[in-house]
């Protein structure tokens, strides 16, 4: 067996990927591998499970979430398994112990009366960026998503809006190079590519609009340059200041409008088709978060039909 180094299998396995996964993946493939795994290992033809239990305790010290810990050591056995099936590394099954990520910070959404406010402005106040807010509340539409939308994608007949694209801003890092670059591509995941009703509401917003749209244009700008994530988010940012609203990050939207969703009795199947998650327990996971008001709703209700 030709044994190589992990540095020059890195290489031809990151070849290999590029022509598998979407750019963004591989970005932050080569990002965790050069920036954390060649520097540690890039010399060696073989990583021992000792070896790879120091390394991933090493990032924690260095204070990496058990989270990103845990991704760079998978693009680690990526690479390592990747070289022992072509002959080139010499590996055995390891036996990672990474403690548990129980921090759970629950991102806040809007209230009832904050989320009406804000709707009622952005209703009255029209901007193609204040459009693109109103159609996140109204589908729980991902930034990027709402970022790569385009007057194509909006069916007035159908009223339906179907999410093709996403666009972001990736870091890049290879051979030395560090620097970042927008992207456009296909959604995160198959399940992402989907089409999504529209309401009544967003509909009277849309239909006056048709007259005076660029067909091909992005929705937020209404030409075909489209405006990058991180702009959209710091506009995002500021208004919420000029409405006198929480600091609730972008991605609240997204948690308001799914939330309202199961507040409404909307059946979580549903619900995880509209937000284009690939599995219902991500829903389940991330958006049903019984209060105590409902738990005694559901005894109660319990209690109701064995008493009848």
């Amino acid at each position: 067996m030709e044994l190589k180094k992990i540095t020059d299998v890195y290489i031809i396995w990151k070849e290999t990927k590029r022509q598998l996964v979407k750019e963004s993946t591989l970005a932050t493939y080569m990002t965790n591998a050069e920036k954390h795994i060649l520097p540690a290992f890039g010399n060696c033809t073989k990583v021992e499970d000792s070896a790879a239990q120091a390394f991933a305790f090493g990032l924690l010290e260095r204070g990496l979430s058990p989270r990103t810990v845990k991704d760079i050591i998978l693009v680690l056995k990526m690479i390592v398994v990747f070289g022992y099936r072509k002959g080139w590394l010499e590996w055995h099954e390891w036996d990672i112990r990474l403690p548990k990520d129980d921090v759970h910070n629950e991102l806040k959404i809007l209230t009832h009366s904050e989320q009406k406010t804000m709707m009622n402005f952005l209703g009255s106040h029209f901007s193609f960026r204040n459009l693109g807010l109103y159609i996140c509340l109204c589908t729980g539409m991902r930034i990027g998503e709402i970022c790569a939308l385009k007057w194509c994608d909006i069916d007035l007949d159908t009223r339906m809006i179907s999410v093709n694209r996403t666009i972001e801003r990736i870091y890049v890092v290879d051979g030395g190079l560090r620097a970042t670059k927008v992207v456009i591509g296909r959604p995160k995941t198959a399940s992402s590519r989907r089409e999504i009703p529209i309401n009544n509401s967003l509909l009277r917003i849309l239909r006056p609009l048709s007259r005076f749209i660029c067909p091909d244009g992005y929705v937020l700008t209404n030409s075909e340059k489209p405006l990058e994530p991180r702009i959209y988010r710091r506009y995002y940012k500021l208004l919420m200041e000029r409405l006198d609203m929480p600091r609730i990050k972008f991605h609240g939207l997204r948690h308001t409008f799914a939330t309202r969703c199961i507040e409404s009795q909307c059946d979580y199947k549903t619900v995880s088709s509209i937000l284009g998650h690939s599995n219902i327990s991500t829903t389940l996971n991330l958006y049903v978060h019984p209060d105590m008001g409902q738990k005694r709703k559901c005894i109660d209700k319990m209690m109701k039909s064995v008493m009848k």
